[in-house]
C-alpha cells in the first residue's frame, strides 16, 4: 500500500533477484538490524499426513496426492508461483513422479504437526553461517523470517536448511537432497580453516549434549559437585565464544541459556542475569508467544530478585561492621 506521501507500507524489506551460482535469491532492500522481520507468509498448501503416512516414512505417492488436492483448489497465479520453484530429483524420479510432488518435497517445511509450502520463503538460499532465522506461528498461521545478524542493503539473505553442528562433509550430504553444492563462506574456506571450523562444530554438538542433563537450578550439595559447577560456569563462557566465533546465530539463545543456568547454579547472579536476559531478548525476537520465551523471562526475573537479595545482604553486612 502506498501512503499519501508516496511511501510503501509496510516497507519493502527484500528483493528477489539473481544470485551468482544459485539461481534466484533474496536480498536486503535496505539495512536490516537483528530482529527485523523480512517476511511473513501463510502457506498456500499445507497438508496433514495421516498416522499411516507417518508410519510409512512419508511415501511420496501418498504425500503427492494430498498436495495435488490442495494445489488444484488454488487460483492460477498461485499455481504458477509454486510450479516456478526450484526442485531436485533423480533422473528416474523426474520421469516417473508428479513434478508437483518433487517441488513440494524440495521446498516444504515442517509446520507444527503439518507440512507447509511457502513459495516466497523458498526463494531464500541456504548458508552454513546464515544471517536470518525463521519460526512457525500457530497463532498467525504464518512462517516468519527475521534477521539474526545485521545485514547491509544489497546483501543476500540466508537461512539454514539443515542442523549446522556437523562437519562440512556431513552438512553437504544432508544438502544433497536439495541438489546443490554449498559454497557459503564456511564451506569455501581453505582446508586448514575448514578443518578448524569442523572441529569447533563437532565440539559444540558434544558440549550441548553434555550440558543438557546439568541444566538445573538446584545448588550442588557436595564439594565435588560445587567444583564441577564452577568448571561448568567457566566452560559455558568458552561455549559462547566458540558459537560466536563460528557465527552460528541459530545457536546463540541456546548458549545463553546454558551460561545463565550454569552461573545461577553457583549463585553468581550478575552474569546469570545478563545471560538469561540475552537469551530472553533473542527468544522474544524469535517468537514472543513461545514457551522458551516465557521460560527465559521467568529466569531473568528470578535471577534479578536473587541478585537484589544478595546485594542487600552484602550491604547489611557492611553496615554491621
Amino acid at each position: 500500500m502506498i501512503d499519501k506521501h508516496g511511501f510503501q507500507w509496510p516497507p519493502v524489506t527484500y528483493h528477489v533477484q539473481h544470485s551468482t551460482g544459485k539461481g534466484l535469491g533474496v536480498f536486503a532492500a535496505h539495512d536490516l538490524d537483528v530482529g527485523d522481520v523480512i517476511l511473513r507468509e501463510t502457506p498456500p498448501i499445507i497438508i496433514t499426513p495421516s498416522a499411516y503416512i507417518r508410519e510409512k516414512s512419508y511415501p511420496m505417492a501418498e504425500i503427492t496426492k494430498l498436495v495435488r488436492k490442495e494445489f488444484e483448489a488454488l487460483p492460477p497465479i498461485q499455481q504458477e508461483e509454486i510450479m516456478s520453484l526450484t526442485y531436485h530429483g533423480t533422473a528416474v524420479e523426474m520421469e516417473t513422479m508428479d513434478r508437483l510432488g518433487i517441488i513440494f518435497r524440495t521446498n516444504a517445511y515442517n509446520t507444527g504437526s503439518n507440512i507447509g509450502l511457502f513459495p516466497k520463503i523458498a526463494r531464500i538460499n541456504h548458508s552454513c553461517r546464515p544471517n536470518a532465522s525463521y519460526y512457525w506461528s500457530e497463532k498467525l498461521n504464518k512462517r516468519i523470517v527475521f534477521v539474526s545478524q545485521k545485514t547491509r542493503k544489497g546483501e543476500e539473505i540466508f537461512v539454514s536448511y539443515i542442523p549446522l553442528l556437523m562437519t562440512q562433509e556431513h552438512r553437504q550430504r544432508r544438502l544433497d537432497r536439495y541438489g546443490f553444492q554449498c559454497t557459503c563462506n564456511a564451506c569455501a574456506q581453505e582446508r586448514s580453516a575448514k578443518a578448524a571450523s569442523d572441529e569447533r562444530r563437532v565440539t559444540l554438538s558434544q558440549a550441548f549434549n553434555d550440558f543438557e542433563p546439568q541444566l538445573t537450578l538446584t545448588p550442588p550439595k557436595t564439594q565435588k559437585g560445587r567444583q564441577q559447577a564452577h568448571k561448568n560456569a567457566k566452560a559455558s563462557l568458552q561455549l559462547l565464544e566458540v558459537v560466536q566465533q563460528e557465527q552460528l546465530v541459530d545457536y546463540y539463545a541456546k548458549a545463553y541459556r546454558i551460561a545463565a543456568f550454569s552461573h545461577a547454579r553457583i549463585e553468581d547472579w550478575e552474569p546469570a542475569v545478563i545471560w538469561a536476559n540475552k537469551g530472553y531478548e533473542l527468544k522474544y525476537i524469535e517468537d514472543p508467544d513461545s514457551w522458551s520465551t516465557q521460560e527465559m523471562h521467568n529466569l531473568t526475573s528470578n535471577f534479578i530478585a536473587n541478585w537484589e537479595n544478595e546485594l542487600q545482604r552484602k550491604s547489611q553486612q557492611q553496615n554491621w561492621r
